[in-house]
């Protein structure tokens, strides 16, 4: 019986993952920025459980926009609750990615957004809702 090839024909192995799926480098772009929304939400959260129990966060990829829009890409918005259905306040990740010009500040776009839909909806400033808006410090 002839010996088993262990290497493709360029000799360089067999491809695969370099990192095991759990591996925080394994997550895309998509992922750890849900993880980021969901992070400033579970801290909003702490404070503010109550006044947003029936409220629901989501990430799109894009707002919905007219052809022939002009004006900024909005980052996030509140959808109000209609028929019984929850409030729900938005992030979408493509603009805010775009706007942000590495990690820390995307975090800090997101912090703030999250605290000016959730003051807008609670009638409140945000510095009220988190006293860490609109700071460069995490």
């Amino acid at each position: 019986m002839a010996g088993v090839r262990r290497r493709d024909r360029h000799g360089r192995g067999v491809r695969g993952p370099l990192t095991p799926p759990q591996a925080p480098v394994s997550r895309t772009r998509a992922e750890r920025f849900d993880d980021l929304v969901d992070d400033e939400v579970r801290r909003l959260g702490l404070r503010w459980g109550r006044e947003l129990a029936k409220v629901r966060f989501s990430v799109e990829e894009v707002p919905p926009v007219e052809p022939g829009f002009e004006g900024p890409v909005p980052l996030g918005q509140t959808v109000p609750g209609e028929g019984g259905r929850p409030v729900r306040i938005v992030v979408f990740r493509r603009p805010t990615e775009a706007r942000a010009t590495g990690e820390a500040e995307i975090a800090r776009l997101v912090r703030d957004l999250l605290v000016e839909e959730v003051a807008d909806l609670l009638g409140l400033s945000p510095e009220s809702v988190d006293p860490s808006y609109d700071s460069p410090d995490d």
